[in-house]
């Protein structure tokens, strides 16, 4: 008797593509809405916080979207290691540092939103305020961009062992989360700090394309 296969949804890979769209539908919201440019690294203090009391409602909504790709990454995690459990050699390890990866992206991204969500509240307190933007501007830029790297790596190399995303997709996967993992580098030399969007935005948008695929794919 012949047992056919059945195509099996997986949900999870539509992460990728909320993740950035969440993201970016929260920024642009955010950019749209507020009632002066967002300050940035090496703004003083009281310009952050004449942003964040002038633009809460801006804020709030960008760190909303943050929040929700933050979540979306979660089953994209699990996704991109179920990919990786499928190359046969070595898939353990890259199981492993798909999961680190998105882990950490993720816990770094809500860091860094629930940060600037703090922000918005009166901060009278210039030190604190000054501690609370290096830990925004951390967590959500070079820090986030490590862990999200080693995803988008991740993703690109089991793309390549089971042959499951186009060749190209997974190469540029790789090229990204290369820019992604050395981003920290650039807070040493303020100029290469375009870098940190460099990275993030391609990440998000090959991690959505291969979401996609991957959700059609699934079985």
């Amino acid at each position: 008797m012949l047992f056919m296969r059945t195509r099996r949804r997986d949900p999870g890979a539509l992460g990728g593509p909320v993740a950035g769209l969440s993201f970016v539908a929260g920024l642009a919201t955010a950019m749209a809405t507020a009632r002066s440019p967002f300050p940035r690294p090496g703004a003083t203090p009281q310009d952050v916080r004449e942003y964040f009391n002038g633009s809460a409602a801006a804020a709030r909504v960008s760190a909303a979207g943050q929040l929700l790709s933050a979540a979306a990454l979660v089953p994209f995690t699990a996704s991109v290691a179920k990919l990786a459990g499928r190359t046969g050699r070595s898939s353990s390890a890259l199981q492993a540092a798909a999961v680190a990866g998105g882990g950490f992206a993720a816990t770094t991204l809500a860091t860094s939103a629930l940060t600037s969500a703090t922000l918005t509240r009166e901060q009278p307190d210039l030190a604190r305020v000054h501690t609370l933007q290096n830990v925004m501007f951390l967590s959500g830029g070079p820090v986030h961009n490590v862990g999200l790297g080693l995803l988008t790596g991740s993703l690109g190399l089991a793309g390549l062992r089971t042959g499951e995303l186009p060749r190209a997709l997974s190469l540029a996967c790789l090229a990204v989360a290369t820019l992604g993992i050395l981003s920290p580098l650039s807070l040493a030399a303020p100029p290469t700090m375009v870098v940190i969007p460099l990275a993030r935005f391609p990440a998000l948008i090959l991690s959505g394309i291969a979401g996609v695929r991957l959700f059609r794919r699934s079985r």
